[in-house]
């Protein structure tokens, strides 16, 4: 695992302080690497929602479309 040095202002380091105690994290790091992996999560989510925004248009999605779904179980 690599390590990384990051330099904070003291208030943004109180904030830090502050959300691994009472978010129960054990480390600042478990708390910043939690950050970036909600980060990752967001910048996928864009990606998909740009994916779809440029995709052609598919079946309507109605009571049919669900009820089709249900029946493939």
């Amino acid at each position: 695992m690599g390590t990384m040095n990051i330099s904070i202002p003291d208030s943004l380091k109180s904030y830090v302080d502050d959300q691994v105690e009472s978010r129960g994290y054990g480390t600042h790091s478990e708390f910043v690497r939690d950050l970036i992996r909600k980060d990752r999560a967001i910048q996928e989510l864009r990606r998909l929602i740009g994916e779809g925004l440029d995709s052609e248009l598919g079946p309507p999605v109605d009571h049919a479309w669900f009820d089709s779904l249900r029946m493939r179980r």
